[in-house]
Parts: C-alpha cells; sequence; structure tokens
C-alpha cells in the first residue's frame, strides 16, 4: 500500500481550519500523515492545529515569515511519504477525495501526478455570484489540458524532486508554475473529477479584488498569459472606449458591437449562474443577477492593476 504524505500550508486560518481537519477525520481512506506549515499566524490558528494533534497523525512546522511554495517545501522534505498529497487551508475534503486521488496510483506505475476538481461552497449570494462569474463547471473542462490547483491534487515526491519543488521566488501561482515544470519533464497526468474539495469563495468584493489583484501579479511575475492580459487591456483601453467614442459620433450602430461584447463575456456566467438560483431566496436572486456583471469588472481591473506590477518585478529581478 502506498504511504501518503497530506501536506498544506496556514496562515491566520483559525476561523476555517477545523473544517479541514475535521474532514481529514472523516476520509475514507486516511494519509498516513499530515505536515502543516504556520507561515506566523496571530490569530489562534496554531493552537487550533495543536488540538488535533491526538486525532490525527500530525507534525506542525513553525516557519515564521514562510510564503506559500517555502511552506509546502518545507512540509515535502520533512515528508515520509512516497506519494505527496496537497490541499489548502480553509478548504473542506469530500469524504473520498484522498481515495479518488489515489486510485489512478495504485491502478498505473506510470502516473505521476493526479489532480481533483474542486467545487464553491458559498454562504451568500454574493459568494454565489463569484463563484458563477471566475468558476468553471465540470463540463468546461479538459482533462487532458487541466492544470492542477494545489489545493486538490496528489504527486510522487520524486517528482518534485526532479524539478526542484515549488518555485520559492513566486508568492502566487507558484501551483502553475509547478505544474509546467511538470508537464515539461514530462511527467504523466490524469484528472479525477470525483475527487473533490470545498471552497468558500471570497465573501465580499474588496477581498476579491486583493486575490485577483495578487493573482495578476504573480502572472506578471512568472510571465504568464500574455496573451489574455494584452486582450483584457486592448478590451478596456482600445476597443471599448472607441467604440464609445463612435456612438457619441453619431454612429450609435457601434455602441452595439459594445453591448455584444459584454453579452458575450457575461454569457458563460450566467449560464452558471441560473441553475444556482434555486438556493437563493426571491431577493437574493435579484442581487446575484445584478452583481455578476459587478464582479466581472472588479476582476479585470484588479488584473489590469497587478500584472504590470508584477512585470515590473520581473524586470528588477533579472
Amino acid at each position: 500500500m502506498l504511504k501518503v504524505s497530506l501536506i498544506t500550508t496556514v496562515k491566520n486560518e483559525a476561523d476555517s481550519i477545523e473544517r479541514l481537519l475535521e474532514s481529514l477525520l472523516a476520509q475514507s481512506r486516511k494519509p498516513e500523515e499530515v505536515i502543516i506549515v504556520d507561515g506566523g499566524s496571530t490569530d489562534g490558528t496554531v493552537e487550533v492545529v495543536r488540538a488535533y494533534q491526538g486525532k490525527l497523525p500530525l507534525k506542525l512546522i513553525i516557519g515564521e515569515g514562510f510564503n506559500i511554495s517555502q511552506g509546502r517545501n518545507a512540509a515535502i522534505a520533512q515528508a515520509q511519504g512516497e506519494v505527496i498529497a496537497s490541499t489548502d487551508a480553509g478548504v473542506r475534503l469530500d469524504r473520498d477525495w484522498l481515495k479518488y486521488l489515489l486510485a489512478p496510483f495504485e491502478e498505473d506505475d506510470s502516473i505521476d501526478v493526479v489532480s481533483g476538481f474542486f467545487l464553491p461552497d458559498p454562504q451568500s449570494a454574493f459568494e454565489v455570484a463569484l463563484g458563477a462569474t471566475v468558476l468553471p463547471t465540470l463540463s468546461e473542462i479538459d482533462p487532458h489540458r487541466f492544470l492542477p490547483s494545489s489545493r486538490s491534487v496528489v504527486f510522487r515526491r520524486e517528482a518534485w524532486k526532479e524539478v526542484g519543488g515549488y518555485p520559492e521566488w513566486l508568492d502566487y501561482c507558484e501551483d502553475l508554475v509547478f505544474d509546467f515544470r511538470l508537464r515539461h519533464a514530462g511527467f504523466k497526468f490524469l484528472f479525477a473529477p470525483q475527487a473533490v474539495v470545498y471552497f468558500r469563495p471570497r465573501p465580499h468584493l474588496v477581498a476579491f479584488f486583493r486575490q485577483y489583484y495578487r493573482y495578476a501579479r504573480g502572472d506578471g511575475k512568472a510571465d504568464l498569459w500574455r496573451g489574455r492580459h494584452a486582450i483584457r487591456y486592448l478590451s478596456y483601453l482600445v476597443a471599448g472606449p472607441l467604440l464609445v467614442a463612435l456612438g457619441f459620433l453619431r454612429y450609435p450602430l457601434w455602441c452595439g458591437g459594445l453591448f455584444l461584447g459584454a453579452a458575450i463575456c457575461l454569457w458563460t456566467p450566467y449560464k452558471r449562474l441560473l441553475p444556482l438560483l434555486r438556493m437563493l431566496s426571491p431577493l437574493d436572486k435579484v442581487k446575484a443577477l445584478l452583481l455578476v456583471p459587478l464582479i466581472r469588472v472588479t476582476g479585470d481591473i484588479a488584473k489590469m492593476a497587478g500584472y504590470p506590477v508584477g512585470v515590473l518585478w520581473r524586470w528588477k529581478s533579472r
């Protein structure tokens, strides 16, 4: 039987870490060890984690000032398992999450990385709208191109070692760079959609802006998705203003292009949202429907603000 080490990093997760720890206790296939690295919590997270040391085979590492990559690498360096399972603080694991992630390893020795899926666990109308706006559904995933999030993935320890671990110079988007390194090295990936973790979307617009600003800053640091960011700048800073200007210059049909572009951008979020409205009250239904465009624009502005900061950091760091 495979020996599995589950790793995660935490910082100021006192209000949410218990969800993860309780779902670990409930796993149908439990890990042989659990290693948690705390990056310098000041809210009682460490005390909550220590309370579970008698319930789980848990090792706590205090890494004051560690970023996520440094924390993950420190945990894996201490791990005894040949297979590493990674997740994030604050998520809730499906009871069979680890079982489904490990099944391909037990059936095929050539598999190196198995990625699970993740679903929103919303607690308000805003969080329902946010999840629908930014998170793909399972039907939208191409299993052959899907890049694992480190909130739901299992990989061989030797693969981690061969590619040099997570990039410690990067504070966000580190799992994407790790994925690219593994793919470039020729390791074999498999997608296990039944292996699900549930996580709560950001609770308000300011937290969402901050999250996407940091993601885009990470893209700029790692030189990721140049084309996507270029299209966003062209859309907001060139095409949109041009269509508005033409509309004011007595060419009203040009404004139709602006509305068409908006409809295309919002079609997928609304398609995801409509089946979710049944869980909301009538007032919250209206709120969610109105929030989708605001969330979409806020996310785009956050990305446009964060990306050049990351690019400037990369240029200075050369």
